[in-house]
Parts: structure tokens; sequence; C-alpha cells
């Protein structure tokens, strides 16, 4: 992007779920993002589409699903 920094889109499937729980995963799919995924990439738009199991899945194992996805996108 021409901004100069990357920006982040996530998007959260409603499965059913309430918005408090599907605010709860955005905002955990966007901290692992912030920490481990966007410090490593430059001036890029990036989306995130999680899938309805993500909502049972911990913090540890959302960020190793997202850093290992990021790591194969570098290499």
């Amino acid at each position: 992007n021409e901004i100069g920094h990357p920006r982040l889109g996530v998007v959260v499937p409603r499965s059913g779920r309430t918005a408090v729980a599907r605010n709860r995963l955005r905002r955990r799919v966007r901290e692992i993002a912030r920490r481990q995924v966007l410090a490593d990439v430059g001036a890029v738009d990036l989306v995130i589409r999680a899938r309805a199991a993500a909502y049972t899945s911990s913090f540890s194992d959302l960020a190793a699903e997202l850093t290992s996805w990021a790591r194969s996108r570098s290499a």
C-alpha cells in the first residue's frame, strides 16, 4: 500500500455466535497479528478470515497457526 505501514482486516464468521464472542475472536486475532505477523512485513494490506473452529481455539493455538502461516508465506 502507499501509506507506508501495514494494515489489517479481520473477518470472523457469525455461525450462531453472539456479538461478544465475535468481537473477542476479532480482538484476539488482531493482537496476535500485531505482535507476531505485522512486525515482520512491510507496507502491505492483510485480510485474515477466521474459521468457525477459531471460536473454540486457545490463544496459543491461534498464535501458532497464524505465525506458521506467516512464515510459510514469507519463505
